[in-house]
């Protein structure tokens, strides 16, 4: 057999053998109990009052476009619609600027997609996602008032991320880190929200792709994931640093090399889109599918999140932006 083939193969196992797990110092930042209802009070607007807003609803996207802007522009951020063409209508990127300093040397991107698959209404797929980036916006807002901090955030809500258009260049995600490429954008890494409502507690309830099954990671789905590329490991590891100081939510941290291609199921998200234009970005999941039996069902409702669960990554993302001191 080939040694360099075997070589890669022990860094592979390396890699996914060992998970890192942790939970530490708390940081009460946040009130819990407003959070977890605001959550409440977007994911209720997202999943009912709009519901389903796939591909096939385009009033339904233009809807939730229109929330999320009006959300950001009520709270006192810069924001703008970056619209493109699909098929005969139009869907856009919102985005919307957090700037702590005149000059920062760090910048970073929060996103989330916002639309769901065909026939769901996306509770945790994916309107728990876009809760938290508008509530993890909102304090980061509230901060800017008394916090001097070396950084800029965008948060950017993407659109047709579900299939058809996934893993095409109709994706909100493939058309934004496109133009960032382009127009040479300064992207320190970019935070992908995909999935991160849903957990369940009995041993055994949390799956994993082969071969991670074979070793050491949690049973219980109780925890948040934090994947990167081998590109993203300073990144990563920086992320997971920061999680690890909120005891109240455990993370697990996964780096993948070969930009993922071994495990194509850590690519199933927006952060893949910047992955390929050779930018430093992670995905923070509760797991999607290998945790959540509602994975693009009709049964992926409200009822089934874990608001508390969504507060807490809130929490573990501002202790994140709040490490950038200048």
């Amino acid at each position: 057999m080939n040694p360099r083939f075997i070589s890669f193969c022990i860094f592979l196992m390396i890699l996914i053998m060992y998970p890192d797990r942790a939970s530490g110092t708390e940081m009460d930042m946040i009130d819990p109990k407003e959070t977890i209802e605001r959550l409440r009070n977007h994911v209720r607007t997202l999943t009912q009052t709009i519901g389903e807003r796939s591909v096939l609803l385009p009033h339904n996207l233009e809807k939730t476009r229109a929330y999320i802007e009006k959300f950001y522009q009520d709270i006192g951020l810069p924001v703008h619609c970056e619209p493109y063409g699909y098929r005969d209508f139009t869907v856009s990127n919102v985005v919307a600027q957090i700037s702590f300093c005149d000059r920062p040397t760090k910048h970073f991107i929060l996103g989330a997609h916002y639309d769901s698959v065909a026939g769901t209404v996306g509770a945790d797929d994916n309107a728990s996602a876009i809760a938290v980036q508008l509530e993890t916006a909102r304090h980061l807002k509230m901060l800017t008032d008394h916090e001097k901090l070396d950084l800029v955030v965008k948060c950017v809500s993407f659109p047709l991320e579900e299939p058809p258009t996934f893993g095409t260049r109709h994706m909100g995600s493939s058309v934004y880190a496109y133009n960032a490429r382009e127009r040479k954008e300064p992207i320190d890494g970019m935070i992908c929200l995909e999935m991160v409502g849903y957990t369940c507690h009995q041993r055994g309830c949390q799956d994993y792709p082969f071969p991670l099954m074979l070793f050491d990671y949690p049973k219980q789905g109780d925890y948040i994931g934090i994947v990167g590329n081998f590109a993203s490991r300073s990144f990563t590891a920086a992320l997971f640093r920061a999680f690890s100081q909120n005891p109240d939510l455990p993370v697990v941290k996964l780096t993948v090399p070969v930009g993922g291609f071994l495990l194509p199921s850590v690519r199933l998200s927006d952060h893949a889109s910047f992955w390929h234009r050779g930018y430093k970005a992670v995905m923070v999941t509760d797991t999607a599918f290998y945790r959540n039996p509602h994975y693009h069902r009709t049964s992926d409702t409200m009822d089934k999140l874990d608001f508390d669960f969504m507060a807490q990554l809130v929490k573990s993302l501002l202790i994140f932006f709040r490490s950038h001191h200048p």
